[in-house]
């Protein structure tokens, strides 16, 4: 036994200068990109985490504390949530929309629309990715002419769009996760336009008409309305010619979508047989079942756009609940004062019109302010929808202008009214003379910019694509219905 604790002694001993000289050898050279950063003072580390508590800029308020490590890094539980919002958008055109207004047609044009939703899904994916994310929320056009219509073009193809944050628009959500949350954003706006022309317009001249509206309204709109150098965006582009708001896209997505589909109806012309044969939904079920979707959905569309899980996102989330509740609450009324029955059609119109009229506002206006917005919703587009149609005599089919213009536009109009800084502490960064004040005329200069461009550019596309293609199908294909004669499907089989 003592033998061996000798030699084990004598090996210990032997082996100390080996272990001693590898302790102090110098560690060899890191890669550059996998360096790891400096120690950070206590101080640094506590700044940076109550900047990433509070969605604030990741500095500390003592100019002799610096950023700290985690400043350039996504938050996981911000990132968490929007990445939770971008997929509630999209469940609200796949399968929201669809089914919304799947039910409200005939059965022999359900997977028409279907198609619409997911073929404009896939497109606007491939223009997003390509170029549309950079026309919107780039700035390398900033201080040129091209800079008053487009963002810029560094984020071509998605190029550097990676886990960092862009500190113009969200601290701490990765870029390429606010890239896909408004991408969400893109794919349902043209969407909604399907609803006006359903039945009636052929798949190969919807999809031609998006691609061109895309580029002539969305992405100038968006850009100007979200974008860091947008002529619009009142809240950060101090330089904005016209300080105008909107939280969640009333103007950019509901008044876009909606003044474009009233004259593309129009000039598309009624359906087959309108105002001599009955067009009754195929079924209210599925219509019933999209708009549960669409209402659970718009919570990643307007508490989302907080762009953090924080207090506004949360104000956001109270005020769209409210809105959509009391709007059909409202609508179902009407119905019942003046038809001595509440249908399924107006409480799902006007949760849906609630939604749509609160989305500008979502994150500007109180609780009280949220209930008085539900009540006009549930008004201003009934009025619209139940006698204005039926008076001026377009066809509309599913009603996308008397909700979703009527309801943007009064959206727009509500939030120059009602919008305070003591919900939006960011009113106050570029807005703090004018809120409360001419914040309404703003609005109103961007409601007519809207406007002015939605429908110059739906004129010249609609008109463009009829004289090459045409618009619409046969009256043969039409009265066989647009799931045969455009995908050679039928939504329902009745054989046994």
């Amino acid at each position: 036994m003592k033998s061996l604790l000798r030699t084990l002694t004598i090996l210990a001993l032997a082996a100390v200068p080996y272990l001693s000289s590898a302790q102090n050898a110098p560690a060899p050279a890191a890669e550059p990109a996998k360096a790891a950063p400096a120690a950070a003072a206590i101080d640094q580390r506590v700044a940076d985490l109550e900047a990433y508590v509070n969605n604030t800029g990741p500095k500390a308020g003592d100019d002799k504390v610096a950023a700290g490590p985690i400043a350039a890094s996504p938050g996981p539980g911000h990132n968490a949530f929007i990445m939770v919002c971008a997929a509630l958008v999209l469940f609200m055109t796949l399968p929201g929309l669809f089914l919304f207004y799947g039910g409200l047609v005939r059965s022999k044009n359900i997977l028409s629309v279907v198609a619409q939703c997911f073929g404009l899904a896939g497109m606007v994916a491939i223009l997003w990715w390509a170029v549309g994310y950079s026309l919107v929320f780039g700035k390398s056009f900033d201080g040129t002419f091209l800079g008053h219509i487009f963002g810029g073009s560094e984020f071509f193809f998605l190029n550097g769009v990676g886990a960092a944050p862009n500190g113009d628009y969200a601290y701490w959500i990765s870029q390429n996760v606010f890239s896909m949350f408004q991408l969400m954003f893109a794919i349902i706006t043209p969407a909604l336009i399907v609803g006006a022309i359903a039945e009636r317009m052929k798949f190969s001249a919807v999809m031609l008409f998006m691609l061109g509206w895309m580029f002539l309204v969305y992405f100038p709109m968006a850009h100007a309305i979200w974008g860091i150098t947008g002529d619009m965006n009142g809240v950060w582009n101090a330089k904005a010619s016209i300080k105008a708001i909107d939280f969640a896209g009333g103007t950019v997505v509901h008044m876009t979508s909606g003044w474009s589909a009233l004259l593309l109806c129009i000039i598309l012309g009624p359906r087959i047989g309108f105002g001599k044969k009955a067009m009754t939904p195929h079924s209210m079920v599925l219509c019933a079942i999209g708009t549960g979707m669409l209402w659970v959905g718009w919570y990643g569309f307007n508490a989302g756009s907080a762009l953090a899980a924080d207090g506004v996102g949360a104000q956001a989330f109270m005020t769209t609940t409210l809105a959509a509740g009391v709007a059909a609450f409202t609508w179902g009324a009407l119905e019942w004062i003046l038809r001595k029955h509440a249908s399924i059609l107006g409480l799902c119109s006007g949760a849906v019109a609630g939604l749509v009229v609160i989305t500008p506002a979502a994150g500007f206006v109180t609780a009280s302010s949220a209930v008085l917005i539900g009540v006009l919703a549930g008004v201003v587009p009934f009025l619209a929808v139940v006698y204005m149609k039926s008076k001026l005599g377009y066809d509309d089919a599913l009603d996308t202008f008397g909700v979703h213009a009527v309801g943007g536009t009064l959206g727009a109009i509500l939030t120059g009214v009602l919008a305070t800084a003591d919900v939006n502490g960011n009113l106050n960064t570029n807005l703090k003379d004018i809120v409360g004040k001419t914040l309404l005329t703003e609005q109103l200069k961007a409601i007519g910019i809207t406007l002015v461009l939605s429908l110059v550019a739906t004129a010249i596309l609609a008109y463009v694509i009829k004289a090459v293609i045409g618009l619409r199908p046969t009256e043969e294909e039409e009265a066989r219905g647009l799931d045969i004669s455009d995908h050679g499907e039928e939504g329902y089989s009745h054989n046994s």
